[in-house]
């Protein structure tokens, strides 16, 4: 939590558009990132997992389980994350739903 926090309130202030963060699974990094308002923090295992959190749910923050992944493997997933945009459309109907108001 002391290294998620601070990057998923960056996100949540609108300082940066996208967050990474690492954890041993990914789970928690991602569940702590989560708790912050506009943060959509998505826990992936592949680039093709990556690349649909963008592309579908426009997540802003990539949760990677380093246990998991090898170093080819993640900054593979870095890249898919950083260059895949968000489709919209009948997602942006969906997205809008997940905040709790």
């Amino acid at each position: 939590p002391d290294f998620i926090h601070p990057v998923a309130r960056d996100v949540e202030e609108d300082k940066v558009d996208l967050g990474i963060i690492i954890c041993g699974s990914g789970n928690g990094a991602a569940m702590t990132a989560n708790k912050h308002q506009k943060v959509r923090a998505a826990l992936c295992w592949n680039k093709e997992i990556t690349s649909l959190a963008r592309q579908h749910n426009d997540a802003n923050i990539l949760s990677l389980p380093a246990r998991y992944l090898s170093l080819n493997q993640a900054l593979e997933m870095v890249q898919t994350f950083l260059n895949t945009p968000f489709e919209g459309g009948r997602h942006e109907r969906r997205v809008e739903k997940i905040p709790c108001v």
